[in-house]
C-alpha cells in the first residue's frame, strides 16, 4: 500500500472518528453536566486511582464528589507525616501507594497506607547504589507508582523497576543504570493489560520499554531515535487507547504499537518531556513546552557597541570578564526554589582565544551560535494531533491551539469540551476543543511554581500550587473560584480522589480530606 493511500485512508478514518466522538459528546451533554463519561482512553474511567492522575492520566474522577473547602483544621479525616519525595499518591481498594526518600539515611522506600485509618500498612526499601540527582526542588523519590489492584509498580531512577503485592511482597524488579539528566526523572510507569510500560528519558540510555506485569521479564524494547542530552528533565507519562500507546518524549511526540514497540507516527518538536498528553475525541492534546519559553518572551542580547557602552569600565574597547552582564539565553523567574532558573551566557564561551577579553568579532560568533541553538526550540504551545496516523505527520496534521500560557510541568486537562492549563504564577487558560479558539485566560490566586497537575472533580478543577495553596474553580466559559485553601507547607504532587474523599501530599506529610471528616 502507498504512503499516500494509507495518509487517504488515515484521514477518513479521522473523520469517522472525530464524528462519533463529537456525537458521543453530544448525547452526552445532553444528559448533564454530572455525566462525566468522556471516555478517556476509550474506556470508561475506574474508581480507583491507580496512576498518576488516575485512569490513563486524564486526571478526571467521573464518580467522585470530594470537599470543596479543606486544609489541616477543615474537613480533615487524618493526617500522617511521611519522608519526603514527590511521588503522587495512588488508590486502590484500601490502600493507598506512594514512594519515599529518607534523606538522613539516603534510603528509597514504596510505602503502602491504610486509606481509611492513615495508618502505614508496610514500608519496603530499594537498594539503590547511586541516589538520582537533579534541580533543587528534584527529589529522587518523585515518580508515581502503579497499580492493577493487585500489585504496585514503582520506579526510580536511582534503581529502576520493582513490583510488590499488596501484602508487601517483592514480585520482581529490574535494575536499571542510574539515571543521568539536567533535572532529574520523574517519569512514572503504567500498567495496561499484562504489560508494565516505562519510557525511560536521559542521558544514558532513552528508550521504551514494556515488560510483563507478573514477571518483569521484558516484552519489547525500543529504543528512542531523539537524544535526550539537550532535555531539562522528564516527568511525562505514557498513555493508551485501544492498542495504540502515546508518549511526549525528548523532541518528539510518538504513537506505538502497545502490542510490539513499533513506532506507528512522530511528530518532531522541539520539546522537553515534562507534561502528559490527553486522548480527547479522537485526538492527541500535549502541552509541548520548551526550554527556551514562549519565542516573543525570550531576553534579546545587545550588539556589540552597546554592549561596550554600558559595560566597558576602563574604555579599552573591549569586555572583560569582571565587566560581563549576566545575560540570560533563557530565563523563567517563577520559580520560588531557584529564581534564577535558567542559563546564561558564560565569559569563557565567548571569549575562544582566552585573552581575557571579548572582542567584536567574538561577540558575533557567539550572538550566531546562540540563534543557531535557539532556532532548534521554535515549536511551543498546546498541539492536537490524530491519534490514528501513520509515519511522520504532515504540517496540515499538527494543529496548535494556543502557543501562550503553556505550562512548564504541569499537565492539560480536559472535561471533553474544553482544555485548561495552568502555568507557574497561577496563569489559567481555557480553550474550546470545537472552534480551537481561546476562552480567557486568568489567574487562579495560586504563586510561584506549579509542579502538582490539575484534577477535575464533581465539575470542578483542583489546582496546587509549590507554596501549598490549592484552588477550587467551576469549569466552563465562566470560570469562577470556588475555595482557595491553604495547605501548611509546599505541595508538588498531584492529588488523588477516591469517593468523597481528597488526598493530599506535602513536603512532609499526606492528608485525607472528607466533608465534615467522617
Amino acid at each position: 500500500m502507498s504512503t499516500s493511500t494509507k495518509r487517504k485512508r488515515v484521514s477518513e478514518a479521522n473523520s469517522a472518528r472525530n464524528l462519533r466522538t463529537t456525537l458521543d459528546w453530544r448525547l452526552i451533554s445532553l444528559a448533564g453536566a454530572s455525566c462525566w463519561y468522556l471516555l478517556f482512553g476509550g474506556a470508561l474511567a475506574r474508581a480507583d486511582w491507580t496512576q498518576f492522575r488516575g485512569p490513563n492520566g486524564a486526571g478526571v474522577a467521573s464518580d467522585a464528589n470530594p470537599p470543596v473547602q479543606f486544609g489541616p483544621e477543615n474537613n480533615l479525616l487524618w493526617r500522617l507525616e511521611i519522608k519526603s519525595g514527590h511521588s503522587s499518591p495512588i488508590v486502590s481498594g484500601d490502600l493507598i501507594f506512594l514512594t519515599t526518600f529518607d534523606q538522613n539515611e539516603k534510603r528509597l522506600s514504596v510505602v503502602a497506607i491504610d486509606r481509611h485509618r492513615g495508618e502505614i500498612r508496610w514500608e519496603r526499601a530499594v537498594d539503590a547504589k547511586e541516589i538520582e540527582r537533579g534541580h533543587p526542588s528534584f527529589n529522587p523519590a518523585s515518580s508515581t507508582p502503579a497499580t492493577d489492584g493487585e500489585r504496585v509498580v514503582a520506579y526510580f531512577g536511582s534503581y529502576g523497576l520493582v513490583c510488590f503485592d499488596f501484602d508487601g511482597n517483592k514480585e520482581w524488579d529490574l535494575p536499571l543504570p542510574c539515571t543521568k539528566s539536567y533535572a532529574g526523572n520523574a517519569i512514572s510507569p503504567i500498567i495496561a493489560d499484562d504489560k508494565v510500560i516505562l519510557y525511560r528519558g536521559n542521558f544514558v540510555d532513552h528508550f521504551l520499554l514494556a515488560v510483563d506485569k507478573r514477571t518483569g521479564t521484558e516484552l519489547w524494547k525500543t529504543l528512542q531515535a531523539e537524544p535526550f542530552h539537550a532535555e531539562l528533565a522528564c516527568t511525562t507519562l505514557p498513555i493508551v487507547q485501544d492498542d495504540l500507546l502515546v508518549i511526549h518524549g525528548a523532541r518528539a511526540v510518538q504513537g506505538f504499537d502497545i502490542e510490539t514497540g513499533e513506532q506507528r507516527w512522530v511528530t518532531k518538536c522541539a520539546t522537553t518531556a515534562t507534561s502528559t498528553p490527553l486522548f480527547v475525541r479522537g485526538r492527541v492534546i500535549v502541552a509541548a513546552w520548551n526550554k527556551m519559553g514562549e519565542p516573543a518572551l525570550r531576553p534579546e542580547f545587545p550588539d556589540f557597541p552597546k554592549l561596550v557602552e554600558g559595560h566597558d569600565a576602563n574604555s579599552d574597547g573591549v569586555i572583560q570578564q569582571s565587566e560581563f552582564p549576566r545575560l540570560w539565553i533563557f530565563h523563567r523567574p517563577e520559580g520560588i526554589e531557584a529564581p534564577e532558573n535558567g542559563a546564561s551566557i558564560r565569559f569563557r564561551s565567548v571569549d575562544r582565544n582566552n585573552d581575557e577579553g571579548i572582542s567584536a568579532d567574538e561577540w558575533k560568533r557567539q550572538m550566531q551560535d546562540i540563534e543557531r541553538f535557539r532556532s532548534g526550540y521554535k515549536n511551543h504551545g498546546l498541539l492536537s494531533l490524530p491519534a490514528d496516523s501513520d509515519g511522520v505527520l504532515a504540517d496540515d496534521e499538527v494543529v496548535t491551539l494556543e502557543s501562550q500560557g503553556i505550562p512548564e510541568v504541569p499537565s492539560p486537562i480536559s472535561d471533553g469540551r474544553y482544555v485548561y492549563l495552568v502555568k507557574n504564577g497561577g496563569q489559567l487558560t481555557c480553550i474550546d476543543l470545537e472552534s480551537g479558539e481561546r476562552v480567557y485566560r486568568k489567574r487562579t490566586g495560586g504563586n510561584g511554581t506549579h509542579y502538582a497537575s490539575p484534577i477535575i472533580a464533581a465539575g470542578r478543577i483542583y489546582i496546587a500550587d509549590g507554596r501549598g495553596r490549592i484552588v477550587v474553580m467551576t469549569l466552563g466559559e465562566t470560570a469562577k473560584m470556588i475555595a482557595s485553601n491553604p495547605m501548611s507547607e509546599g505541595v508538588y504532587a498531584t492529588p488523588a480522589v477516591l469517593g468523597d474523599c481528597l488526598y493530599v501530599r506535602t513536603h512532609s506529610a499526606i492528608y485525607a480530606f472528607k466533608e465534615d471528616g467522617k
